[in-house]
């Protein structure tokens, strides 16, 4: 046991695997693909051997910019480089069934796949995605990134330590303006299935499965001027067995600040335990300025002290060597990922979740998503 605050170590950094050259094979060339997976890879020291995307000027643009030697016009085309033993798939959920459909029949070569989340347009997909992996033998893990965060880490590093006692509440509180992707105004959902389910698999990730969700959303007025839909502004609350109970307020709209109020963006996140709290801050609104996470912890172990451990790191994009490098990491030692493709079946449940309670004005037990 630590004898003092200066003692305190917090363990913030993804476990590496022992080989980083294991050929990684990317499909999609997009700013997810180009300015985080494959900066965090270079500083990582992993091996993109091949990139495919829809758009050939694009891939060449991207391969060129990040040293990578083999280029295609398709996945189907990529998957025959025999150079692939890894899959990392960046392409809006809607087309990765399709994508894992076709990479299962390449199985032995390919050991494992990492996939956006969310897993899928749906849980019924997600689920389909799962069972074609586990039937070829294919280790698949979910880029679920904000898992990845220093600070998250750091939050689940002190959990761990028994640092702040027994949780009773969580908070996130996020005003802050995400890019939507044309796609999604085609699948026609906005926040929950793609800012939130950060949120909610944070949630997972510090204090396991939750037993039910209340949600309640409002339209976005910024986002209304692009296209219609449901789930802009964003509030849910998750009930836990044992009493513990999170929060989270995605607010995507935050003002006119995008109309010329001044700007009050921001991540802020709080832990509350039986002997200590912790609370931090989360860089990414502030992308592409390197902004780092922060923690400060204030536990009974230390009564009176502030405890402020800080990193160069940033979320993005170096937490995006996170997710590759625990499925990596499985591929080696012939475990499951941390953020595994069945684990992460939970997260998306959770997400419907949501939207059955926003669709039917009553909280939802997971179970109904689950076992239907």
């Amino acid at each position: 046991m630590a004898r003092s605050a200066a003692d305190l170590s917090f363990d913030y950094l993804p476990r590496m695997p022992k080989n980083k050259r294991f050929g990684i094979g990317c499909i999609g060339a997009g700013f997810i693909m180009a300015d985080c997976h494959l900066v965090a890879y270079k500083t990582a020291g992993f091996n993109p051997v091949a990139i495919a995307s829809r758009s050939p000027q694009t891939t060449w643009e991207v391969a060129r910019r990040h040293q990578i030697g083999k280029t295609y016009d398709s996945y189907s085309d990529l998957l025959q480089n025999k150079e692939i033993e890894i899959l990392d798939i960046a392409v809006p959920p809607g087309i990765q069934l399709e994508i894992i459909r076709e990479a299962v029949k390449h199985a032995g070569r390919i050991k494992g796949i990492l996939v956006q989340k969310p897993m899928g347009a749906s849980f019924a997909e997600a689920l389909e995605i799962v069972s074609l992996c586990e039937d070829a033998g294919i280790k698949l893990g979910v880029n679920q990134n904000m898992r990845y965060d220093q600070s998250v880490r750091a939050c689940r590093s002190a959990l761990d330590q028994g640092l702040l006692g027994t949780p009773v509440f969580a908070s996130i509180d996020m005003r802050a303006i995400p890019h939507w992707a044309p796609w999604q105004q085609a699948l026609g959902f906005v926040t929950l299935r793609t800012m939130s389910i950060h949120h909610l698999d944070t949630f997972r990730y510090l204090f396991g499965d939750p037993e039910r969700v209340f949600a309640s959303v409002a339209k976005d007025p910024r986002t209304m001027k692009k296209f219609d839909h449901e789930d802009g502004i964003a509030l849910y609350i998750l009930e836990y067995a044992n009493g513990f109970r999170a929060s989270a307020w995605d607010d995507v709209w935050t003002g006119p600040s995008g109309e010329g109020v001044a700007s009050d963006l921001y991540i802020n996140w709080r832990v509350e335990g039986t002997e200590g709290l912790a609370k931090g801050t989360i860089g990414w609104p502030f992308f592409p300025e390197r902004v780092p996470s922060t923690i400060d912890l204030s536990v009974t172990r230390f009564p009176g002290e502030w405890i402020s451990p800080r990193w160069t790191e940033a979320w993005f994009p170096d937490a995006f060597a996170g997710p590759m490098a625990q499925l990596l990491c499985a591929v080696e030692d012939g475990l499951d990922p941390e953020i595994s493709g069945k684990d992460n079946l939970k997260t998306m449940a959770l997400v419907d979740a949501c939207y059955l309670s926003v669709k039917e004005h009553r909280a939802v037990e997971i179970n109904e998503i689950i076992n239907p």
